[in-house]
């Protein structure tokens, strides 16, 4: 009977060996690379032998050997050696954190003389870190799962035929074809007819979205109808999902995120522990029930289930193309209370597009575009390509100038369909006409962009162009109210008026235009002493304010470099209503977190009390918290939802 028993511990200590191997490939299938894979490959190793350490000793006892104990003791000092070393390192930080009380029990559980204890302590807490690392890399999958997806050749189209390319070599203006399911290697515009695209990886949008010809095809999105062609413009290097990539790398590469709610939690609960622990002791004369609520606040849920809250909801979040760079920033974000929202590139779209084209009596409008917008095809400036885009979409057919004269900056003359034109500023196509000012000049709104055009010597009518409000805005501001916001707050560097204009459009409590970086940093300094704030922007003038503000936000990855680095969160597309969807994420995220340790150390504490007047042993402690270390990790996985 004891050859059976020592057999089949044997055969449940190879078929443990072999799940926890499972488990390791699976981790690293996760994403969990570098010192993350390997501080796994640690805590897998410490699992083993705190098992295998169980399962002999046990073995040993039912064959009534005198060894076991030292078979225990021996299983439990690997553990042990690896904590004291991580709390050393912590220490050296200025961190003190509930690592000391896991440590204290196995300790003491040796120095009591219950090896038995101490073993089932370590394998609990080996076992509970282990959980904790395979958790955070399931919640990791969204946000490694981005970097799988870089394009690594394209088919480009030369006049000898398709040819496959690394996407390196593609340059602006090259004419690619994407297949069926193919993921577009760089941005780029829809060359002829129309496609349909799975952008889930950028937006989190499960159905796929239609783009006609001539619109604009960002990279890392799938091709999910049949082959099309694009023209790119520009290197991969500088596409969207290339920077999406880099601020990834950057994310995962930063130090592990500092759970502040933690901080605020461990100290008095190592405080708590030891004074029941050392009242235990004082009023029963045994050190085992010190010992007893020893073990049971070991391991703790603040140890486990905040790490996989907070993770999750980063997670969470990267799915939906929001990218939070760390732990903190997720935290704080979810107590925000004041938004300070940039104007243009951030509720504008930063782009100017026709709004109004006012005609003397007689002249069609579409007619006077058509000339206009003929003629600019021969400027390159970006009023000229906005009216351009704008007879495109109206589909008027535009033909080539001729005679065409350029005064960079003013205006151009030249030949379109038997005419004369002049498009340009109102001095200069006053200059060249025989009108002066008119009529047409009249009331022109704050803010926008007046084109004049002359045709045939004579003043034919203006074209007013304005950096629109993007069309998701209004519905982003009333989500930042019910997420919470009480103050929004507009700071532009436009005048003041037209600020003001786009503030009342919108309904925020506040526009203040005409500042510079300078006074938008005064700004956020001013807004923070009443409660913590955001500052979105998308420019280099904005970097500052967004490196002060509680929680900086950039607007999408195409944004200027030094506001992607200044900021905490980065929205990874062009879309100002993932600000709000940011903001219920990390609410989301941090009353999970919160209800994981509230309860968690509930539990524990009523163990803890319960150990102290010798209703639970040491052994049966270390089970029952590990039983609650499972459901408060279990919790903290929901934040993926």
């Amino acid at each position: 009977m004891n050859a059976n028993l020592i057999r089949r511990s044997a055969a449940h200590l190879f078929n443990a060996l072999e799940y926890f191997q499972s488990t390791e490939e699976r981790m690293a299938a996760t994403g969990m690379a570098g010192s993350g894979l390997a501080a796994s490959k640690m805590r897998l190793t410490l699992v083993v032998v705190a098992l295998a350490g169980l399962a002999t000793g046990l073995a040993g006892l039912a064959l009534g050997a005198s060894w076991p104990g030292l078979v225990f003791a021996a299983a439990t000092l690997p553990v042990l050696a690896a904590l004291i070393v991580e709390i050393i390192t912590s220490l050296r930080r200025g961190d003190v954190g509930l690592d000391i009380v896991a440590a204290l029990s196995m300790s003491a559980a040796l120095g009591f003389g219950e090896p038995l204890a101490g073993n089932v302590v370590a394998l609990m807490y080996a076992g509970g870190q282990l959980l904790e690392s395979y958790a955070e890399g399931r919640a990791r999958r969204e946000m490694t799962a981005l970097l799988g997806r870089v394009a690594r050749t394209a088919m480009r189209i030369e006049p000898g035929g398709l040819r496959e390319v690394d996407v390196g070599s593609i340059a602006p203006g090259d004419r690619l074809l994407i297949r069926k399911g193919e993921v577009v290697p760089v941005d780029g515009a829809l060359a002829t007819g129309g496609g349909s695209f799975d952008q889930s990886a950028l937006t989190g949008e499960s159905l796929p979205v239609s783009k006609a010809a001539g619109d604009e095809v960002l990279s890392g999105v799938a091709n999910a109808g049949e082959a099309v062609e694009i023209i790119s413009s520009r290197p991969a290097a500088e596409s969207t999902y290339a920077n999406i990539v880099r601020l990834v790398e950057q994310a995962a590469s930063s130090r592990a995120p500092a759970i502040r709610i933690a901080d605020r939690f461990a100290i008095w609960f190592l405080f708590l522990t030891l004074v029941i622990a050392g009242a235990a002791w004082w009023a029963s004369a045994d050190p085992i029930r010190a010992l007893a609520v020893l073990v049971v606040a070991t391991p703790c849920p603040l140890i486990l289930a905040l790490p996989v809250a907070i993770v999750s909801g980063m997670s969470r979040a990267a799915r939906s193309g929001i990218l939070i760079k760390h732990g903190g920033a997720l935290e704080t974000l979810g107590r925000v209370r004041t938004v300070i929202l940039d104007k243009t590139g951030t509720l504008t779209l930063g782009l100017a597009r026709v709004v109004a084209i006012r005609t003397r009596e007689g002249i069609d409008p579409d007619e006077l575009l058509r000339l206009a917008a003929s003629l600019d095809q021969a400027s390159n400036h970006v009023i000229a390509e906005a009216l351009v885009a704008e007879a495109h979409a109206r589909g008027l057919a535009l033909i080539p100038p001729d005679a065409v004269s350029e005064m960079a900056g003013a205006g151009v003359t030249g030949t379109v369909d038997g005419h004369d034109v002049v498009v340009g500023g109102r001095a200069y196509v006053h200059a060249l006409s025989e009108d002066g000012a008119s009529e047409l000049d009249e009331a022109i709104p704050p803010g926008s962009a007046v084109v004049a055009v002359a045709i045939d010597g004579r003043l034919a009518g203006l074209i007013l162009l304005a950096d629109g409000i993007r069309p998701e805005a209004p519905d982003m501001i009333r989500g930042l109210r019910a997420a919470g916001i009480r103050r929004v707050v507009l700071a532009s560097g436009d005048a003041a008026e037209i600020a003001t204009g786009v503030g009342h459009a919108l309904g925020l409590d506040a526009a203040r235009g005409g500042m510079s970086p300078s006074d938008k940093l005064e700004l956020v300094h001013e807004e923070e002493r009443a409660a913590p704030t955001v500052m979105v922007g998308d420019g280099v003038n904005d970097a500052p304010a967004m490196a002060r503000a509680s929680v900086g936000v950039a607007m999408g990855a195409r944004g200027a470099a030094a506001s992607s680095q200044s900021a905490d969160v980065v929205l990874l597309v062009d879309r100002i209503d993932r600000l709000a969807l940011a903001l219920v994420i990390a609410a989301r995220t941090r009353r999970i977190a919160l209800e994981s340790v509230l309860v968690g150390l509930g539990l524990s504490i009523a163990a803890m009390i319960a150990a102290a007047f010798g209703l639970l042993p040491p052994v049966a402690g270390a089970l029952l918290q590990e039983a609650i270390d499972v459901a408060v990790i279990l919790n903290a996985l929901r934040a993926l939802r």
